[in-house]
């Protein structure tokens, strides 16, 4: 992350992306595949499969990462093909992004930390400080499933929605959203247009 000055003279927090040209490798459609969609790959892989090989054959690069993308109506498109490259300059200055990605992980976590219970009380005897307390009652003498509790917290898919594009430089390829967005760094992350 860093800070940007905007038209209006304000700082504002901007988390920068870097936006590698994503290739279109495949073009699914109702007639084949029996819905719309785009399939993009980013980055080279090392040592691709056979089948691997062969699927992005026509596409001429071998992708490290794979993402499909359902097309509402067939207009969004944009006439793309097979092979076609798709750059930072796709979104613009001011547009109203959604960022998903894996956020980071912190393994086994208390019910404080994961769920945000209160503490309990530090005097007057009390002993139970980031204890969860009671879990249940005398009936039905089990602990229904889905009660918040310690355990794995982070590492799941989230998705930031109402982002605004504060940077585009395609020369570079980054992308600046402002605020902050889910996940590690060098992390993988998905940018969708907010519908």
């Amino acid at each position: 992350m860093m800070s940007i000055i905007d038209d209006d003279g304000l700082a504002i927090a901007v988390t920068l992306l870097s936006a590698q040209p994503n290739t279109v490798t495949q073009l699914k459609t109702t007639e084949s595949d029996g819905y719309n969609a785009l399939q993009i790959g980013t980055e080279t892989a090392k040592k691709p499969g056979k089948s691997a090989q062969g699927h992005f054959k026509n596409a001429k690069v071998t992708p490290k990462i794979v993402r499909e993308f359902r097309i509402i109506n067939e207009d969004d498109a944009l006439d793309l093909n097979v092979g076609s490259t798709l750059g930072a300059d796709v979104f613009s200055v001011g547009e109203l992004v959604k960022v998903t990605a894996t956020s980071k992980g912190k393994g086994f976590a208390g019910t404080i930390k994961r769920h945000g219970f209160h503490r309990g009380r530090k005097t007057h005897g009390g002993r139970s400080y980031r204890r969860p307390g009671s879990i249940g009652s005398m009936f039905p003498q089990k602990i229904f499933k889905g009660k918040k509790m310690a355990g794995h917290a982070g590492a799941a898919r989230v998705t930031t929605k109402n982002l605004t594009v504060a940077l585009v430089d395609a020369e570079l390829n980054v992308i600046g959203v402002r605020g902050s967005v889910p996940g590690p760094r060098k992390g993988v992350v998905l940018i969708k247009g907010a519908r």
